[in-house]
């Protein structure tokens, strides 16, 4: 690492925000900070749409920062750069000693500025040619290449400094969590739903999560995987609470009285009940589900209209054009997948039914419901219900 290097975090969606682009801003910054706390001591603040990290001492882990600031949403792109005075020959210094390995394994490179302060005396182009002549004369066996290069070194001429870098990388992009409310995901055991919780945390929605179990059916394990991947979700989203809720009772009772073919409509039901209990004490606008259209039987779109019946949130579904290729591709991205397909089951696989209605009537589904104190068996899971809070 080189001692004066520091992180240049690109903005994405937030620059179009406008008037409340400040609000935007506001609360990435925050989000930043509050992720590099166990990276050491960072100096960070905004300027001409870039986010600026700055080591303060030795003792920071840019490493670790470097892999943090790429999780957190709302910054398109990381790149880490070197600062020096505003002439052609620091910067042209500077790329020598910082980018030299990165010339050593490359055979042709090209020089890419940026001037964002309008006050530097030579434009992009002259700033490029000048810092591209140089540097291909310090590096002879590499050649100029302004179409197809190995290596591009970007040259960004900002407020104070110059700052010479490699590619950036991209980031997590999406808006910052928090700007766009809070909401309450149902979270499984499986692949799906650790997919959706990151597909809206990345459009900027805070989540508290909910589990439902079902001892003596569901494991100790099974609520221990679940807790994992909300932690692995953490790097995305932040602390987050997991509420979990006891599920026994009310998969028993719909046993006991229901016709078995509306067993899974009947227990999505009352999840989003739960769900949406929960949802009132958080203060939450939405649910958040991993259902995909036709995935499973609980999936068609009759049937997704019999689940939804039960509230009067909206049901926020970002799976719901998406196959299970998709799917599995987004898991192994954010690295949830693994996790996932831990074999313990959960209660969603209690009591599944042989032949469940694929196209159900809710006139139907109501009245099979009717045989059960639904009020009663809600009130009772919510006097059980405890919560856990997971941290990065």
């Amino acid at each position: 690492m080189n001692n004066n290097e520091i992180l240049l975090l690109k903005l994405g969606e937030v620059v179009l925000k406008g008037l409340n682009r400040k609000v935007f801003e506001d609360r990435l910054l925050n989000n930043v900070r509050r992720r590099l706390r166990h990276c050491g001591s960072f100096q960070v603040y905004v300027r001409q749409s870039t986010i600026y990290v700055e080591p303060q001492d030795a003792s920071c882990d840019l490493e670790s920062a470097y892999a943090a600031c790429r999780q957190v949403f709302g910054i398109a792109a990381v790149a880490r750069a070197v600062p020096c005075e505003k002439t052609v020959e620091a910067i042209t210094a500077t790329a020598k000693a910082y980018l030299a390995g990165s010339f050593a394994a490359a055979r042709s490179f090209k020089v890419e500025s940026k001037r964002a302060d309008k006050t530097f005396a030579l434009n992009s182009i002259q700033l490029s040619q000048a810092v591209g002549g140089e540097l291909a004369e310090a590096f002879p066996g590499v050649t100029v290449d302004v179409h197809t290069p190995d290596l591009t070194v970007y040259v960004e001429i900002r407020e104070k400094y110059a700052y010479v870098h490699a590619p950036a990388v991209p980031g997590a992009g999406g808006l910052p969590v928090g700007m766009g409310g809070t909401a309450v995901s149902l979270l499984s055991g499986g692949i799906d739903s650790p997919v959706s919780s990151w597909m809206m945390a990345r459009r900027g929605v805070q989540l508290e999560m909910v589990h439902f179990v079902s001892p003596p059916y569901t494991s100790q394990q099974a609520l221990d995987k679940v807790l994992d991947l909300a932690k692995l979700l953490t790097a995305y989203c932040g602390r987050m609470i997991v509420h979990v809720i006891p599920f026994t009772e009310i998969q028993e009772e719909i046993r006991k009285n229901c016709p078995e073919e509306y067993f899974t409509l009947i227990m999505r039901r009352f999840m989003m009940r739960l769900a949406g209990a929960v949802a009132k004490k958080a203060g939450a606008g939405a649910l958040v589900t991993g259902e995909s259209l036709g995935q499973v039987a609980s999936q068609t779109m009759m049937a997704l209209n019999v689940t939804e019946d039960v509230t009067t949130l909206p049901v926020l579904r970002p799976l719901i054009g998406m196959d299970k290729v998709e799917i599995i591709r987004i898991s192994r991205e954010i690295g949830t997948y693994d996790t996932s397909i831990l074999p313990y089951e959960d209660c969603c696989t209690v009591f599944t039914p042989r032949h469940p209605c694929t196209r159900p009537k809710l006139e139907d589904v109501r009245e099979a419901e009717a045989r059960l104190n639904v009020d009663a068996l809600v009130e009772k899971a919510m006097a059980g219900e405890h919560w856990v809070r997971v941290k990065p």
